[in-house]
């Protein structure tokens, strides 16, 4: 699971997912990419679960590139909890995602293949995406 080695602060505020991707919305390594289409906040666990998808349809073959990273610590208060009493504890780590950025790229296997295969890993996802070749921005 991805999760940073060590962080500068335990907790963090929520933020805001406004505007599109700053960076990142470009096919930079592999020949395809999922793209994200809306903002959203995706789980350590959903980008494994996608990776995992991934990986498996090309069955192995090809390489895959991961362009996000979890540094976002979540927290969460015990269920059954009164309200106040501060802040819970860091429970998991998340990725912000905005319109745009390009998630994960994959090189090596021939378009239908990779067409498939980023069609499960987006089922394992929370927010929309499309599949996107090389030379190939968001509208």
């Amino acid at each position: 699971m991805l999760m940073p080695k060590k962080v500068k602060y335990r907790k963090q505020q929520r933020g805001r997912r406004r505007g599109m991707s700053k960076g990142g919305n470009y096919v930079a390594f592999g020949d395809y990419a999922l793209q994200a289409l809306e903002p959203g906040w995706v789980t350590a666990r959903q980008i494994e679960a996608a990776r995992i998808a991934i990986s498996r349809h090309v069955k192995r073959g090809g390489k895959v590139w991961i362009r996000v990273f979890p540094d976002k610590p979540i927290t969460k208060k015990p269920l059954e909890t009164r309200m106040g009493k501060g802040k819970g504890s860091p429970e998991g780590w998340v990725a912000v995602i905005k319109p745009g950025r390009v998630m994960f790229e994959l090189a090596g296997v021939p378009e239908p293949l990779a067409k498939e295969a980023m069609r499960l890993a987006a089922h394992k996802l929370p927010i929309k995406t499309r599949f996107v070749t090389r030379h190939e921005e968001l509208r």
